[in-house]
C-alpha cells in the first residue's frame, strides 16, 4: 500500500472520535446524536476538527467489523482498543500514524498482508453482522452485494424543491446567489443535491419555504401515491411530514390532506413545516387507537402507509442501524406493518388506492408483506404496481407498492 503524506491529527479530536464510539457502543445511544452532542460540547473546535470527528466516527462504525477482522481481534469496547482501532482505520485510509504512545503497538502493523488474510466474505468486506448477512443473502440473492456496498456510501445532502412556491432551475439559481451549489438529479424531477453538506436553516430560501430537506428516494413515495388536485388524502404514517407536503404540492393545495400519526411532537413539527412551505390544505390527526382512525372510514381517494420499518435502506445516513438492529426488532416490525395493514386500510375509499412503503431493503418487510395483505384481503385488493428503488449514490433505498381497492 502506498502511503501518502498524513494530513495532521490531534490527541484531542481522535478522543473524540473514540468517545463517540464508546458512546455509540457502549451506552446503545444513536451515533448521530452523540456527534451532534460533542460537538456542541467542544466549541473551540474549528469547521475541519468538526468535519474530522464527525467523518471519521461515521466512517469507523460503517466499516466496524472489517476492521476489527483486519485488526485480527473480536470487537472491544475499551478506550485503549477503540483507540487502537481508529489507527487500524487511519492506516487502512493509506496515511502514516503519528508516534504517538497510544499508537505504539500499530508502528509495525502488516496492513496489506493483514487485508489480503480477512475472508472475502460481504458481511466481512462490506461490514455486516453475521445475521444481517445471512438474511440479507437469503432475502435479496444476487442483489445483495451491490445494495452492500451501496449503503456503506456516504449520504448526500438532498433538497425537495416546494414548487408551490418555486420552480427546480428557479431554486438553484436562488441558491448559488446565497452561495450554496447544487445540481438536478436524472429521475428526480423535484431534488437538487448540494455539491457540499452545509447548514441551510439561516438561509432566507430556506425560512422562505423555498425548500426542504428530503432524500430523492424519499421522493419517489410521494409521487407513487398519484395524488391530484381535490382528492382527499390520507398520509396514516407521517411522521414530521416530509412526505405530506410533497402530497400537498402535488395536489397544488386543493383537497383535503390528512397528516395522521401516534406521535405528537411530530405532528406540532410538521405543522412548523407546513406554515413555513405555504401549505393550507393539510390538517393533523394525532392517533389513540382504533377508534381516531374510524373518524375517515371509508374517506380517502388515496391512503398512504410509509409503514415503521428496519430503516435499512437508509444505512447511509443512520450508519449505526446495521449493528443495533435486532432480528427479534425485525420480527415486531412485521407485526406491526400488518396491523397497519388490517387497520388503517379501512379509511380508503371503495375504489380508492393504497400506497404501501418502507424504506427497509428486505423483502419480508415489503413483497412478502404485500403478499401477505393481498392473500388476506384477495377479493377486496388488487396489485397496480410496484417499486423497488435500491440505494445508490443519489438516494436511499425504498420499497413501495400501490393497490387499489375494489368496488
Amino acid at each position: 500500500m502506498i502511503i501518502i503524506k498524513s494530513p495532521r491529527i490531534f490527541p484531542n479530536t481522535v478522543n473524540g472520535v473514540v468517545e463517540a464510539l464508546e458512546q455509540t457502543f457502549n451506552n446503545n445511544l444513536y451515533a448521530d446524536k452523540v456527534v451532534e452532542r460533542l460537538l456542541k460540547e467542544n466549541r473551540k473546535w474549528g469547521s475541519r476538527d468538526r468535519s474530522f470527528v464527525a467523518e471519521s466516527t461515521y466512517e469507523i462504525i460503517r466499516n466496524w467489523r472489517k476492521l476489527w477482522a483486519i485488526y485480527g481481534k473480536e470487537p472491544q469496547f475499551d478506550t485503549t482498543s477503540l483507540t487502537e482501532l481508529f489507527g487500524i482505520w487511519w492506516l487502512s485510509q493509506g496515511y502514516k500514524l503519528p508516534e504517538w504512545p497510544a499508537f505504539q503497538k500499530l508502528q509495525d502493523f502488516e496492513l496489506e498482508k493483514r487485508m489480503t488474510q480477512i475472508p472475502k466474505e460481504i458481511g466481512i468486506t462490506e461490514s455486516y453482522p453475521e445475521w444481517f448477512d445471512a438474511r440479507a443473502s437469503k432475502e435479496l440473492g444476487t442483489e445483495w452485494q451491490n445494495i452492500a456496498k451501496a449503503l456503506n456510501l456516504a449520504a448526500p445532502l438532498t433538497l425537495r424543491v416546494n414548487t408551490l412556491k418555486t420552480k427546480r432551475a428557479e431554486l438553484q439559481k436562488t441558491l448559488a446567489a446565497e452561495g450554496i451549489l447544487a445540481a438536478p438529479i436524472k429521475g428526480f424531477d423535484e431534488a437538487l443535491k448540494l455539491n457540499s453538506r452545509t447548514k441551510l436553516q439561516h438561509l432566507k430560501s430556506f425560512k422562505d419555504g423555498l425548500y426542504e430537506v428530503q432524500d430523492a428516494g424519499s421522493q419517489k413515495v410521494a409521487d407513487f401515491v398519484q395524488a391530484k388536485p381535490g382528492d382527499v388524502v390520507i398520509d396514516s404514517c407521517a411522521g414530521a411530514g416530509g412526505k405530506t407536503l410533497q402530497l400537498a404540492s402535488a395536489m397544488q393545495n386543493k383537497g383535503l390532506l390528512v397528516a395522521m400519526d401516534v406521535d405528537v411532537r411530530k405532528l406540532r413539527e410538521l405543522e412548523k413545516r407546513a406554515k413555513r412551505n405555504g401549505v393550507s390544505i393539510a390538517t393533523t390527526s394525532l392517533i389513540k387507537g382504533n377508534a381516531s382512525l374510524k373518524t375517515y372510514l371509508e374517506k380517502a381517494d388515496r391512503l398512504l402507509l410509509d409503514v415503521p420499518c428496519s430503516g435499512t435502506g437508509v444505512i447511509k445516513r443512520d450508519v449505526d442501524t446495521k449493528w443495533k438492529l435486532q432480528p427479534n426488532h425485525l420480527e415486531k416490525n412485521i407485526e406491526t406493518q400488518r396491523m397497519i395493514l388490517k387497520n388503517h386500510t379501512k379509511m380508503l375509499k371503495p375504489g380508492g388506492s393504497l400506497v404501501y412503503a418502507t424504506c427497509s431493503i428486505f423483502k419480508s418487510e415489503n413483497e412478502d408483506q404485500v403478499q401477505w395483505f393481498l392473500d388476506q384481503f384477495s377479493k377486496k385488493y388488487e396489485l397496480e404496481e410496484e417499486l423497488r428503488l435500491n440505494p445508490t449514490a443519489d438516494n436511499d433505498g425504498f420499497y413501495m407498492a400501490r393497490l387499489r381497492k375494489l368496488n
